[in-house]
């Protein structure tokens, strides 16, 4: 049940009238009094693969880093009694090895905290989720609009969650062939000019067929890329995540998108109090902010080349803000080039004679201030 605090209910009162009205002023409320340091279970029991479970805590101030929960000891537990661990990979985000759990099966999940505290899930039914049908694309007067769909003859499963991972190929303003080491300048070992970003989904994305008489999602929006997005530079790829949700599990994920899209992220301070299947052992009344699921997993896999977009879209690059290359002549090259901030891109000639470098600085030189070098596995 969502509970207002008749003091929270005032805030949101004066913001909605702020945000309705033509007045300009920023409303900044008081901090509420009592701290929020609720625990937060992020993940789900994954049937077919490695289950990643993140524990942290949530934070009163919007601007600050999220408290991570470490040292715990995570466990999935099916209702036949076997048990399998989660060791801890980093801090906060334990992971199993790669599991094949039954779907004849309920599951649930246990935490016992550094400082002792207990909590479990409810058992769960576990859910097959059904393959995605086509991931898709169009280009409209906004940018490109990625969708999904999917479809379950059987018309069990209803309630759909999507995530996504992109991964897309740029390039630096400058290419540079040229390395300073050691007080020589000298050819580069290693390209630093293409490189690969990649970045998670953090949008709650969600669909549902319960109120249709097939279970059929048709071209569900996912992601829209604007027109100007460096990610279409050159190549992008999505590869798009499908989750099969119960309709309790639907129904937290619906509640916990409308508070994160009106006032945050999932870690800040919630309007609401939004509880999942998650329970403190010693303590039912403590809130505990997930819903821990039990599903398979179906991926689906797009690319699309810049080639693809035509000539009309004019793409950011990220080095807007990169001027022309410094000229420096070779009396200065060690006051100029030992600065690693700094990076030679090619040697300045006249008549066949060397008389220095240009050099810019590596924020628009080095790509891999802003990804990887190293090709992905997936990437053709």
């Amino acid at each position: 049940m969502i509970r207002f605090n008749s003091r929270l209910r005032k805030y949101l009162a004066a913001a909605l009238v702020l945000l309705l009205g033509s007045c300009v002023d920023k409303f900044e409320p008081e901090v509420l009094d009592a701290p929020q340091n609720y625990l937060v279970v992020d993940g789900f029991i994954n049937l077919s693969g490695p289950t990643t479970i993140r524990l942290s805590r949530t934070k009163n101030e919007a601007n600050a880093p999220v408290p991570v929960e470490a040292a715990a000891v995570v466990t999935i537990l099916d209702d036949a009694g076997a048990a399998y661990l989660l060791p801890e990979q980093q801090p906060g985000t334990y992971q199993s090895a790669p599991l094949s759990l039954s779907s004849d099966h309920r599951y649930r999940l246990r935490i016992r905290t550094a400082s002792g505290q207990e909590y479990e899930s409810d058992l769960v039914a576990a859910r097959q989720t059904p393959p995605i049908d086509q991931v898709s694309w169009e280009l409209n007067n906004r940018g490109v609009q990625i969708y999904v769909s999917t479809h379950d003859d059987a018309n069990a499963t209803r309630y759909y969650r999507w995530r996504y991972e992109e991964t897309w190929l740029f390039h630096s303003a400058y290419q540079s062939g040229l390395e300073y080491v050691d007080g020589v300048m000298q050819n580069r070992q290693e390209s630093i000019y293409y490189c690969w970003g990649s970045e998670n989904s953090t949008a709650i994305q969600l669909g549902s067929t319960s109120r249709l008489s097939q279970d059929v999602v048709t071209d569900a929006p996912l992601r829209l890329l604007e027109s100007n997005s460096l990610k279409l530079g050159i190549k992008y790829s999505i590869l798009v995540k499908q989750y099969a949700l119960t309709a309790e599990e639907f129904a937290y994920w619906e509640k916990l998108k409308k508070n994160t899209e009106s006032l945050g992220g999932l870690f800040d301070p919630q309007p609401t109090q939004l509880t999942g299947n998650v329970h403190n052992l010693a303590d039912a009344s403590e809130p505990v902010i997930g819903y821990v699921g039990a599903a398979t997993v179906t991926e689906k896999r797009l690319f699309i080349d810049r080639t693809e977009l035509g000539s009309i879209l004019r793409f950011k690059t990220g080095y807007e803000d990169c001027g022309n290359p410094d000229t420096v002549l070779l009396a200065d090259v060690p006051s100029y080039f030992s600065r690693p901030s700094l990076l030679p891109i090619e040697g300045i000639y006249v008549a066949r004679t060397l008389i220095g470098y240009t050099g810019n600085p590596a924020v628009c030189v080095d790509c891999r201030l802003r990804g990887t070098t190293v090709k992905p596995d997936f990437w053709p």
